[in-house]
């Protein structure tokens, strides 16, 4: 039996009318890429927000490690492991990809982001900050301002600022969202690199990446998980074709 690292057991979150959550269950297991994928409006950024402490929910259990981790607040759960990019970039676009690394060391390390100085000069924040950068293919950009970057290249430094503190599970919100097709192929070739080293918890619309890179797939449809499989599983399954790939399939 694969180990189990991230579990979400029977996780409701309403709003008013709207549940964006509804009754789901998802094991993520050890070393794999789990992508989660659904029609707009099924809760996937719900469930993300959910996962990373964001967002709390109504009833279920969120328990990564062994450790139920449901009341924490995000902070803690990144202390523990659970790292996450997000839909939009949040990055410093005035630091360069290096500077913005060596900070989200700092702050996973629990100090302030007021000592820049620091984290400029120390090498317990910089060597990671260079590490994490060559992991997803930036390091002959260490040191261009942010800003200066590509859309896609400023998602992949996201990527490098979450991995750089050393998770044990990565959720991935729509890593490729607004990327052109060679910037989509850069990315699907930095996400393979961490399979097997990290699990993740992809959500993502690029139904290719998704096919390309997926272990197993979890279809969401109204805040429920309608099926849960491997790609050609998937691919195959009626209630699927009918409720979200159709053709894609």
């Amino acid at each position: 039996m694969p180990e189990t690292v991230l579990s979400i057991e029977r996780l409701v979150k309403r709003f008013g009318g709207l549940t964006a959550t509804n009754d789901l269950s998802i094991a993520v297991h050890k070393g794999e890429l789990h992508a989660v994928i659904g029609p707009n409006g099924a809760g996937k950024t719900t469930l993300i927000a959910q996962l990373s402490g964001l967002l709390a929910p109504d009833s279920g259990r969120i328990v990564f490690n062994g450790q139920d981790v449901t009341a924490l607040p995000a902070h803690r759960r990144s202390a523990l492991g659970l790292a996450r990019s997000f839909q939009v970039t949040s990055i410093f676009l005035n630091f360069t990809a290096e500077d913005n690394v060596a900070l989200a060391v700092q702050a996973h390390s629990g100090h302030s982001f007021r000592f820049l100085r620091s984290a400029r000069s120390e090498s317990a924040l910089r060597e990671p900050a260079k590490k994490a950068l060559e992991r997803v293919g930036l390091a002959h950009r260490a040191d261009v301002v942010a800003a200066d970057l590509s859309h896609g290249e400023q998602r992949q430094l996201e990527i490098a600022m979450a991995i750089a503190t050393n998770p044990t599970v990565l959720l991935l919100d729509e890593p490729m969202a607004g990327m052109g097709p060679e910037e989509s192929t850069r990315m699907i070739d930095v996400l393979r690199g961490f399979k097997g080293t990290h699990s993740l918890l992809l959500i993502e619309h690029d139904m290719d990446a998704v096919f390309q890179l997926a272990d197993r797939i979890t279809v969401l449809v109204y805040g429920q998980a309608i099926a849960t499989g491997t790609p050609d599983e998937i691919r195959k399954n009626p209630e699927v074709k009918r409720a979200y790939l159709g053709d894609e399939a």
